[in-house]
């Protein structure tokens, strides 16, 4: 696997620091999984970060800190057990362990979606999107930022080609056309807060109808 996209360095030190949400960090914590590059970068970091927490001085918990932690330790187990089962017949990240997956849904000709884990009520929200071959998706850009990671197949636009373990960190800057490579459908993990923002005279139209 050739991985040609990663993430940001400031991404990678946000992820490094912990600073990241928890959709930005599962994304970038499935690409890091794929990449020996970013294991490399990502290691360097965590060592230079442990360095640098000598020389910071004691901070306290904040108020409730056992009380969550002890929540969450009775939590049940059940959302484990079901991806478990997952796992065993598709080939996902271990980063996604833990999350619970939904059911694929159609949104769109060629297009379904699955969202992961519980709706995020801050930052951004995780899903799947599943593209079939050949299909173009419109002109678009974002309300907020999406990072993308494609995790089979292939899809192409002005930026460049994204295969198998890069990942696509896009913004309110950015406007592409994304075109899904012929022979495979791409399956993207997505972290996305705001909307997809359509663009030209057919977006417009068909805007009221994105449901993400």
């Amino acid at each position: 696997m050739t991985i040609l996209h990663h993430p940001s360095d400031e991404t990678l030190a946000a992820f490094a620091a912990g600073n990241l949400d928890h959709g930005r960090h599962v994304v970038v914590a499935a690409h890091i999984e794929l990449c020996s590059h970013c294991q490399v970068w990502q290691s360097a970091l965590e060592h230079m970060a442990g360095a640098m927490l000598f020389d910071c001085p004691p901070v306290s918990l904040s108020v409730g800190a056992f009380g969550r932690t002890l929540a969450q330790l009775d939590a049940p187990e059940v959302t484990a057990m079901q991806l478990d089962e997952i796992h065993r017949t598709e080939a996902l990240p271990s980063a996604l362990r833990g999350q619970l997956l939904g059911k694929w849904s159609w949104i769109g000709r060629g297009i379904h979606h699955r969202p992961v884990g519980p709706t995020a009520e801050t930052g951004a929200r995780v899903f799947m999107l599943k593209v079939d071959p050949g299909i173009q998706l419109p002109n678009h850009t974002h309300t907020g930022t999406e990072f993308t990671l494609v995790l089979s197949g292939a899809f192409s636009h002005a930026g460049g080609r994204f295969g198998p373990g890069d990942i696509e960190e896009a913004d309110d800057q950015v406007e592409h056309v994304p075109v899904v490579d012929a022979g495979e459908a791409c399956i993207c993990l997505v972290a996305m807060d705001g909307k997809l923002k359509l663009l030209g005279s057919m977006g417009r139209m068909l805007q009221p109808f994105v449901r993400f």
